[in-house]
């Protein structure tokens, strides 16, 4: 399996690692040595003896990928690219500094780096979902590893993911459990009880393996077992130490994220004498088998067919997300569809008429689902839309987050937004979403009002950088604009006006349907008012929304079904914040609502036809 003077020299890549990764910490008087020090041989065997990737192209698409899921031992991993070439080990001292992409935790301003982890539980969705790209739409050789901490075991997230790739098989995954025993505060909850550890892993389908993580002879044997494990994924369960080798700090408590300080240069001296040959590392990477991922092109997505609807029909905007889904994937075959058990409700599952194969079920956990999509996305592998009930969402907004830290471009449909899905009643209404999405940097968010922007909307997304998020509603609502509307991010429609208009209402989806019935009564009555459907609340279309504001004398009435806080309301307030002498008044659901009819609840809360004519005669007299 390996030669004895290979033991030696991997075992001496542990120690070398070990001491960057205090000179690092030391460097920056901060970080984690100790979680590096406890991980150092599988570091050591993974990168210099099984992982296969080309180190001067870390994100070649045939190579092997690594994901750190405990974020915080970022020294270790970033002294393992060095040592294997990709940049000089002097670079390793500017960690944490503001001008070096060597950050406290991972990201992906660093070329060897997929995704951004350090908020714990994540790693393993992530992998999942690239290993179910390697396994089932690239169908290529490359493995995925992924190194999760014990303490971070206890997230919920980590089960669900196992539970994900045990279900589909993805025996192209290897998960490696550090289990050094001791967390932040204390010990974690497990401890050192590696056959329960053993029997959890079992449970959930994987071929676990309990090692000691200290021995490269036992490591290399377990990792040679997970490439030739067929049909269940593998996990390497590797009883460790916190500060291995580190002389009176290994397995001792309160060294937790600490630099060694005064004790730094002892420990150094120490893993010094442990090395057989203090010279320059003699191992190399492997390099990938076969240059067997295939080429792919996901730019330049377009509908198959242009909407085809007639002004007045009446089709929820969740169906037309469905139909848009749809027909994006038979124009690109690397469109693909998750959902959380939820692709009847969210219309998903219109993927499959075209293709089967690129709809990933997820089932009811949708913190791996948006993990799983994250995964799916890295090295552009493919145009991932993950869709769920708006309000489940919520659940995973730290995997939503972390996916704008990591540079993710994933797509979101958050359907049943609103009181207008009626009698479910509030646990199940999106009234969150749009201030969610839109808290996250660089995102965009969709608040489409029919069929045909909807689908517009789908196609604008798989062409969008960054997070996007469509917002979807249950009801039917009337199609209002023309088959070949033109849309674009940022740009909103005016979709009534007159010379006369005393007023500007800004309202979307159903709330743009009571606008209009709104406006229909208040002309009856002799008040003119000018309707704006903005398309995406984030950006905003400032320009349009200023001018037309100004026509009508600077008197805006919002209207969401959504509650007061961050949604269409407030992004029309940051949008004329600087400017004089207009006023917006915000209709939204101020409370939490109750189940009833959907009309009857739209009503009731204000934002309905009867409550915009109350809002529009009470602003005018301002």
């Amino acid at each position: 399996m390996v030669q004895p003077t290979d033991v030696r020299k991997l075992q001496d890549a542990a120690n070398r690692l070990r001491i960057h990764a205090i000179r690092a910490t030391e460097a920056s008087k901060s970080g984690h040595p100790t979680s590096c020090s406890s991980m150092a041989e599988i570091m050591s065997v993974l990168f210099f003896h099984t992982m296969r990737y080309k180190v001067s192209v870390p994100k070649d698409p045939s190579n092997d990928r690594f994901v750190l899921s405990k974020g915080h031992a970022a020294p270790i991993l970033y002294a393992a690219w060095a040592e294997a070439g990709l940049f000089p080990t002097s670079e390793l001292l500017n960690l944490r500094k503001l001008d070096s992409d060597l950050e406290g935790h991972p990201t992906p301003r660093l070329n060897f780096v997929d995704v951004g982890t350090g908020s714990l539980g994540q790693g393993v969705s992530v992998a999942a979902g690239m290993a179910y790209v390697g396994k089932n739409y690239d169908k290529a050789n490359y493995r995925v590893y992924t190194l999760v901490g014990d303490g971070e075991s206890a997230e919920g997230s980590i089960w669900e993911a196992l539970n994900f790739a045990s279900y589909y098989g993805l025996d192209n995954l290897c998960v490696i459990v550090d289990v050094n025993r001791l967390g932040q505060t204390q010990a974690t909850s497990l401890a050192h009880n590696m056959e329960l550890y053993r029997t959890r892993l079992e449970a959930f389908g994987f071929n676990a393996l309990v090692v000691d993580g200290h021995d490269v002879e036992e490591l290399v044997k377990a990792f040679h077992e997970a490439q030739n494990t067929r049909g269940r994924p593998t996990a390497i369960l590797a009883k460790t130490f916190k500060g291995k080798n580190f002389p009176d700090i290994e397995d001792a408590d309160n060294w937790h994220g600490k630099a060694l300080g005064d004790r730094a240069e002892g420990v150094v001296r120490h893993l010094t004498s442990l090395l057989k040959n203090p010279g320059p590392l003699a191992l190399h990477p492997q390099k990938p088998l076969a240059e067997d991922a295939p080429s792919v092109n996901i730019t330049g997505i377009k509908l198959s067919a242009p909407p085809n609807y007639k002004i007045g029909e009446m089709i929820a905007t969740r169906v037309a997300y469905g139909t848009g889904l749809a027909k994006i994937a038979a124009n690109n075959d690397r469109v693909i569809a998750l959902d959380g058990d939820m692709k009847s409700s969210t219309f998903s599952e219109k993927i499959k008429t075209v293709d089967p194969t690129r709809y990933i079920e997820c089932f009811i956990a949708e913190q791996n689902l948006v993990g799983v999509g994250i995964g799916a996305t890295c090295r552009d592998r493919t145009v991932a839309f993950v869709s769920t009930f708006a309000t489940f969402l919520t659940r995973a907004f730290d995997q939503i987050r972390m996916g704008a830290i990591s540079q993710t471009n994933l797509n979101f449909c958050g359907s049943h937004g609103g009181v207008s899905i009626g009698e479910d009643g509030p646990s199940q209404m999106g009234l969150e979403d749009l201030a969610m999405f839109r808290s996250i940097p660089g995102s965009t968010v969709f608040y489409p009002s029919d069929a045909v922007s909807t689908e517009r909307a789908v196609e604008l997304a798989a062409n969008t950088k960054g997070i996007c998020f469509i917002r979807t509603s249950r009801p039917n609502t009337p199609v209002i604009y023309k088959n070949d509307a033109v849309f674009a991010v940022g740009k909103a429609n005016v979709i009534r006006s007159s010379p006369k208009d005393q007023a500007l209402i800004v309202a979307a989806a159903v709330t743009l349907t009571e606008a209009t019935l709104a406006a229909d009564q208040l002309a009856k009555v002799g008040i003119n008012v000018r309707i704006v459907d903005p398309f995406t609340i984030k950006p905003i279309d400032a320009a349009t929304i200023i001018k037309n504001a100004r026509e009508v004398n600077g008197r805006i009435v919002t209207v969401e079904d959504h509650y007061p806080e961050g949604g269409l309301g407030d992004a029309v307030l940051a949008a004329v914040a600087a400017e004089r002498d207009i006023v917006v008044k915000k209709l939204a659901i101020p409370v939490v609502p109750r189940s009833g009819p959907s009309a009857v609840l739209i009503d009731l809360y204000g934002i309905g036809a009867r409550g915009i004519v109350a809002a529009v005669n009470e602003i005018l007299k301002l």
